[in-house]
């Protein structure tokens, strides 16, 4: 498996963004500070998606989850996304996935690779600057042989990885458009992120897709919802998914069993006392006997 080359994310926030139209609307909205803060947290969570937000039906709607997601008040979330979608800086895509507009223009990024090398090269550049025995002509020599050194190394990792990918992910994008539809560009980076960044079998990629498909959710967003929640559970086999699927539906059976089980006749609450329903014989004495066959005698006279 070719060496993981992970990419890092920032936001490049233009010099006079705070005093465009939108944001000064937003801002002087009651409570406008915090929906200020809502959109700027917004854009960080997407900036792996290149400004696409997913909805995947954790939650009532797309403002509870992302709520849920940024630790922030679900009116507040809603209100910022009312504002984003009237100013058209929120756009829908489909029923689960929302595009935030500004967000293209303000990713900066960078490679693991790429990243070692600036570190590496500042820090040489460090080491030069304390040396005062060093001429300047040295110097620059080393760093142009240094960084040439980067570029080329950078490159064959580059070219690995790409020809790699190319061998084991090229059924999984023919799968997806078979079964799905049209797969572009950012779609097929983000499955090679699933199995390259978050360690995701093809085969789990697969059934994902077929998940999907069987259930004529033939969207992106669907198939994107069902690999995040695999990999933040740590999901990354057929065979985990398959142990994870036999204890959910065990849990499940185990609670039906239990709804079903008859319930135990409890005796019913009531006033009438324990003896009311004895039988009870009376005894008579020799008087009461007497008394009876006086009654009886007279009875038969008349």
């Amino acid at each position: 498996m070719a060496k993981t080359n992970r990419r890092y994310y920032w936001i490049q926030l233009a010099q006079d963004f705070f005093k465009s139209k939108e944001m000064k609307l937003l801002r002087k909205m009651p409570g406008g500070d915090t929906y200020t803060i809502i959109y700027l947290k917004l854009m960080l969570i997407s900036l792996e998606d290149n400004g696409k937000i997913y909805f995947e039906e954790l939650a009532q709607d797309l403002a509870e989850e992302m709520a849920l997601l940024i630790d922030e008040d679900t009116e507040a979330v809603r209100m910022t996304l009312m504002f984003l979608n009237k100013k058209g800086l929120l756009t829908r895509h489909s029923d689960y996935e929302f595009f935030l507009e500004q967000v293209p223009e303000m990713i900066g990024s960078e490679t693991a690779s790429t990243r070692r090398s600036r570190k590496h090269r500042e820090q040489k550049a460090l080491q030069c600057n304390t040396n005062a025995t060093k001429r300047n002509g040295d110097i620059e020599i080393d760093k142009e042989i240094e960084l040439e050194k980067d570029i080329n190394i950078e490159s064959e990792v580059d070219k690995e990885q790409t020809t790699a990918d190319e061998k084991s992910d090229f059924n999984i994008f023919e799968h997806y458009q078979s079964r799905i539809g049209v797969l572009d560009g950012y779609q097929m980076q983000k499955l090679k992120d699933f199995m390259e960044l978050d360690g995701l079998e093809p085969g789990l990629i697969k059934r994902a897709i077929d998940r999907a498909a069987d259930n004529s959710k033939r969207n992106f967003g669907y198939v994107n919802s069902i690999l995040k929640n695999w990999a933040q559970n740590g999901i990354k086999t057929i065979v985990q998914q398959d142990e994870e699927q036999r204890k959910f539906e065990d849990n499940k059976a185990s609670q039906n069993s239990y709804t079903q089980r008859p319930q135990q006749k409890q005796p019913k609450q009531t006033n009438v006392p324990d003896w009311w329903d004895k039988e009870y014989k009376h005894e008579a004495t020799p008087e009461e006997q007497a008394q009876l066959e006086a009654l009886k005698k007279s009875m038969s006279e008349d």
